[in-house]
């Protein structure tokens, strides 16, 4: 066990002072810090070039009704929202749950927990949001739950990997300390798994930002009903201005993901 300095005040004792961890780091590499700043141009580009292209392309009565300013503003608003919330509720119901299965008493749990997030991922994306339109019927709220079916299991997944991770001597120096069970959780272990827990979150606001198009066949709007057009219809250019679209919107909530788990990254890790 880490030696404790026993006039030390338990209050003092944090993730970013904590015995055994690595000493505090300046920041990112160049290189990183580079890369976070030229995604974001390189999306623009691509957008204000997608633009540009598809404005001097000739457009029949269905593409001009579809690419209307107002009418993608407004798809683009409902995908934000969709992706947005689901993500919330993955957030909200995925990490206490991977808390309370990394808890002594209730271990467990964790084959069960672990066995529905994978079956929620195992059941195809389509599949799941028209079982579900059977049971709940159609609309935002149908779409909402099969998001958070669809993207609950990397969070779940990081949050029990990132506690379980936690080096044991740190927590037994903090009890030592005389810091109660919670405590330890809340200012120790918590911080100490950030870094692995945001990228759980990270994959799950790309999943859902990807999937949110399947909201279009159960009627809860997004960007899907542009795609699904072009390609119904036969009409390239609606199918590829969606999808590129979507991808840009993946690939920027991507890069939120990156910005996020720097900033929340604890001192020294």
């Amino acid at each position: 066990m880490t030696a404790v300095d026993p006039n030390r005040d338990p209050g003092d004792f944090d993730a970013g002072a904590a015995p055994g961890t690595a000493p505090p780091v300046a920041g990112r590499t160049r290189a990183g810090l580079r890369g976070l700043v030229i995604r974001p141009i390189l999306i623009a580009v691509a957008m204000v070039t997608l633009y540009l292209v598809v404005r001097g392309l000739p457009a029949d009565s269905i593409e001009a009704r579809y690419l209307n300013a107002d009418e993608l503003t407004r798809e683009l608003l409902e995908h934000v929202r969709l992706s947005i919330i689901s993500t919330v509720c993955t957030i909200v119901i995925a990490v206490p749950i991977g808390v309370l299965i990394t808890r002594p008493g209730a271990r467990w749990i964790k084959p069960v927990g672990l066995g529905l997030g994978n079956l929620g991922q195992s059941v195809p994306s389509i599949g799941l949001v028209v079982l579900l339109a059977l049971w709940m019927g159609t609309g935002v709220t149908t779409v909402v739950v099969a998001l958070v079916v669809y993207a609950v299991l990397p969070v779940l997944r990081n949050t029990i990997v990132g506690l379980e991770g936690v080096d044991r001597t740190i927590i037994e120096s903090a009890r030592g300390m005389g810091m109660s069970k919670l405590a330890v959780l809340a200012r120790i272990e918590l911080p100490l798994a950030v870094p692995v827990i945001l990228a759980g979150i990270r994959t799950a606001l790309v999943l859902t930002f990807a999937s949110a198009t399947l909201a279009t066949f159960v009627g809860g709007g997004g960007l899907g009903g542009g795609l699904v057009a072009g390609i119904g219809l036969d009409r390239p250019v609606l199918s590829v201005t969606y999808g590129i679209i979507v991808a840009a919107l993946a690939l920027f909530a991507d890069w939120l993901g990156l910005v996020a788990e720097e900033v929340l990254r604890p001192r020294g890790i």
